[in-house]
């Protein structure tokens, strides 16, 4: 078999949705291989109603524009970079939240994007998980799936913690983005980054599906399922 035909059997035998939206964060030093044969395998993999979506963020620091800038790989990962510029795929413009999407539901999933306050009410998060959608983690680093900062608007906590950057962007200049704090955390935790701690508890109580993609550990999780228990774990933990 070729790499493209074993990647696409892993992902059957992991029961990864063909259809509805399927986000993926992958690492492709575990997953082995090229960025360029896990797409053509994931893009295989969904049936024509299927739509694939990915997180590819911005630089602060850089002049943005939405179909230009290149992903910041050291922090997103290459995968992301190549599904950027992959045949038709589409970017929404956002300079904090940008991400990008290849299926029918892609312009659905991906606009209109708010300003402030970007993973929370009409947000991709929020359409993702509204959908039905579903997230992909190959060999992610536990600290990197996004859709908990969705969670984190609708838990009832406390005195959210704040933050507001500027941007710099090809088009008007400068803009600054208001936001919950989605490098920091909204609120302090006495163990430290709860990031990675929600999802381990989750994958803990057997609520994703676990196998091998490539080289990679998969985890496969129902968007609606984590969001609920996100909210839970932060409003015990953070209140």
């Amino acid at each position: 078999m070729t790499l493209g035909a074993d990647l696409r059997a892993d992902l059957r035998a992991l029961e990864v949705p063909r259809a509805g939206p399927l986000m993926v964060h992958a690492s492709m030093r575990a997953v082995g291989g090229d960025a360029g044969a896990l797409l053509s395998a994931l893009l295989a993999h969904l049936d024509p109603d299927g739509t694939l979506l990915m997180v590819l963020g911005a630089d602060a620091d850089e002049p943005f524009d939405a179909a230009t800038t290149p992903v910041d790989v050291e922090d997103m990962g290459i995968l992301a970079e190549v599904f950027r510029t992959w045949p038709g795929a589409r970017v929404n413009d956002h300079a904090a939240a940008r991400y990008a999407a290849l299926g029918p539901d892609a312009a659905a999933l991906l606009e209109p994007t708010v300003l402030h306050d970007y993973h929370g009410a009409g947000s991709v998060l929020e359409r993702l998980t509204r959908r039905g959608g579903a997230v992909l983690r190959l060999g992610a680093d536990p600290d990197t799936l996004t859709l908990t900062h969705y969670a984190e608007h609708l838990a009832r906590v406390p005195e959210k913690r704040r933050r507001r950057v500027r941007y710099v962007r090809a088009d008007i200049g400068e803009q600054w983005i208001e936001a919950l704090d989605d490098t920091d955390g909204i609120a302090e935790w006495s163990e430290g980054d709860y990031f990675p701690c929600v999802l381990r508890d989750f994958l803990a109580e057997g609520h994703a599906r676990v196998g091998r993609v490539g080289g990679a550990r998969g985890e496969l999780l129902d968007a609606r399922s984590f969001v609920d228990f996100a909210i839970a774990w932060l409003e015990r933990e953070l209140a």
